[in-house]
């Protein structure tokens, strides 16, 4: 099932159980956290490119 088809009420469903759940003042933290890991695994993915694509131009 992707994720794409969620919808309007699906979102306010995942953010009153997120709310439910973890409480209002624990989710700027999380948010925060998932915000800093999608950041550690962009620049990661950065490197690894550009490291591949610098192999590749060395080995032409």
């Amino acid at each position: 099932m992707p994720f794409g088809n969620i919808g309007i009420p699906g979102l306010i469903l995942i953010i009153i159980l997120a709310l439910i759940i973890f409480g209002p003042s624990k989710l700027p933290e999380l948010g925060r956290a998932a915000g800093s890991t999608l950041k550690e695994f962009k620049n990661a993915t950065k490197d690894l490119i550009s490291t591949d694509k610098e192999t590749n131009k060395d080995q032409k």
